[in-house]
């Protein structure tokens, strides 16, 4: 793993973006990047955007956009109250994107689904197609669902996503608790969700999430973060680092996550947190594009896959 550095990064750049560029979903386009992320208001509500870089050398940024892509959702929906990108696809002559929708709750500190918004301009603007989530929580998945990344293969959609399994207690506070899961759909819109668990914990606190999956060489090779359920936000032995797994037949799986070859810094951007992998192949080399320090709020950078 060769690191590149820090792209990007957002402070005070306008109201609805005080603070974060979190979860870079990157699209291919042409000989450019483009990198959508989310950001955050002075509510701490979650809005999308995005910018655009030279695939050559991803740190050359060439544009950056001045608003969101898309609004929250109505009153009371499941995105009322942020929208974070997690993965974009191309679907005849439109674009998906598969994000996560936010909304507040009582008991614990908040809700999360996966939606569906389309774009016809190529990328640039995007409608939800529903206002609901295409995926929630079912009897079999009470917690909640985010974070989704897919591919198209043998005439089917299959995803992999994040699922919780429960909200645990710590010091006072309720803290989410989740792992690695796969859905299949003919549609990218209806999904058959087995409930099955493709990247388990590895200990009892655990935490696994935003998977990114390419398929290469035959081996379906899965890049994703992972961290410990209690004081992740204050120590960095807790908080998430990158881990690696790999199949042979996308139903076993292999965690490798001594492979995944990618450490904190001494200082910097990233020498705390390293988290929300995205990995993208561009003239035969693996981008892995990922979030460093407080969730995003240091921003996001790029290491070299070799």
């Amino acid at each position: 793993m060769i690191k590149k550095g820090l792209i990007f990064s957002i402070d005070k750049m306008a109201d609805w973006a005080q603070t974060h560029a979190q979860v870079p979903t990157v699209d291919l386009i042409g000989d450019r990047f483009r990198i959508y992320f989310s950001t955050r208001d002075s509510f701490n509500r979650s809005l999308t955007s995005y910018i655009e870089v030279s695939a050559d050398n991803p740190k050359d940024i060439l544009y950056v956009h001045d608003k969101p892509i898309l609004d929250f959702g109505k009153l009371g929906c499941f995105d009322d109250c942020g929208v974070m990108p997690s993965y974009i696809m191309n679907v005849g002559n439109k674009k998906y994107m598969y994000y996560c929708g936010w909304n507040t709750s009582t008991t614990v500190r908040y809700r999360n689904c996966i939606g569906l918004a389309q774009s016809e301009d190529g990328g640039e603007t995007f409608s939800r197609m529903f206002d609901g989530p295409i995926m929630d929580r079912t009897k079999d998945e009470p917690h909640l669902v985010v974070t989704p990344c897919l591919l198209f293969e043998d005439g089917m959609f299959k995803m992999w996503y994040c699922g919780g399994t429960e909200w645990k207690m710590i010091n006072g506070v309720a803290e989410p608790q989740y792992l690695l899961k796969y859905a299949e759909s003919h549609d990218g819109i209806d999904w058959i969700r087995p409930n099955r668990v493709v990247i388990p914990y590895k200990h009892e606190n655990e935490a696994i999430g935003r998977p990114s999956v390419i398929h290469d060489g035959g081996i379906y090779k899965m890049w994703y973060c992972y961290r410990d359920i209690a004081e992740y936000r204050t120590k960095k032995t807790n908080s998430y680092k990158i881990g690696y797994a790999e199949s042979a037949d996308n139903i076993t799986w292999v965690r490798k996550d001594e492979e995944a070859g990618l450490t904190l810094s001494e200082e910097g951007w990233d020498s705390e947190m390293q988290a929300y992998p995205y990995v993208v192949v561009y003239k035969g080399k693996k981008h892995l594009f990922y979030n460093g320090n407080g969730f995003g709020k240091g921003g996001f950078g790029y290491a070299i896959i070799e």
